[in-house]
């Protein structure tokens, strides 16, 4: 009998996290994310006066979101501040379709795993997050309740990784 044969078939399944390269590999997207915006004529006025530390901060939140570390909550972050961090933004439909594309070009460009499976989970996170966003920038919106849990994401329809 296997080691494998005493775990269960959800505990085989790695987190959306651990599968993107962990951690690190969410940072180093970011980062690399962030330096793009910087140089993009729709984009960089959005992020001109962000924190030297956006990206980590962002990055963190993600990986938590995506089944990484508590990094981020365990600082005081919350899902009711990253939305706050949105109010009053007066963000657009496209401007958050450039966000995406340009997030995503950059996620191919460092090699991140590009199977259907965490592609479809991704995407369907980043499509939720970012909608949020522009709905949460609007005039009239108000603060969130400070209790919102933070989002936890995982593998979409499929369930996991496909594995040959």
């Amino acid at each position: 009998m296997s080691d494998d044969d005493h775990v269960s078939d959800d505990e085989k399944v790695p987190s959306l996290a651990a599968w993107a390269g962990g951690p690190a590999a969410i940072r180093g997207l970011f980062e690399r994310f962030y330096q793009r915006v910087a140089s993009h004529e729709l984009l960089a006025p959005i992020f001109a006066s962000m924190h030297p530390k956006h990206a980590q901060h962002v990055a963190a939140f993600v990986a938590e979101v995506l089944g990484g570390p508590k990094d981020y909550s365990s600082v005081g972050g919350s899902h009711a501040g990253m939305i706050t961090r949105h109010l009053g933004r007066k963000l657009t439909q496209e401007q958050r379709r450039v966000w995406m594309a340009l997030l995503l070009d950059t996620a191919d460009e460092l090699g991140l795993p590009d199977d259907p499976e965490f592609r479809a989970s991704l995407v369907g996170y980043l499509e939720w997050g970012s909608r949020l966003a522009v709905m949460n920038s609007q005039e009239g919106v108000g603060a969130p309740d400070s209790a919102v849990p933070m989002p936890s994401w995982t593998w979409s329809s499929p369930g996991g990784p496909y594995r040959p």
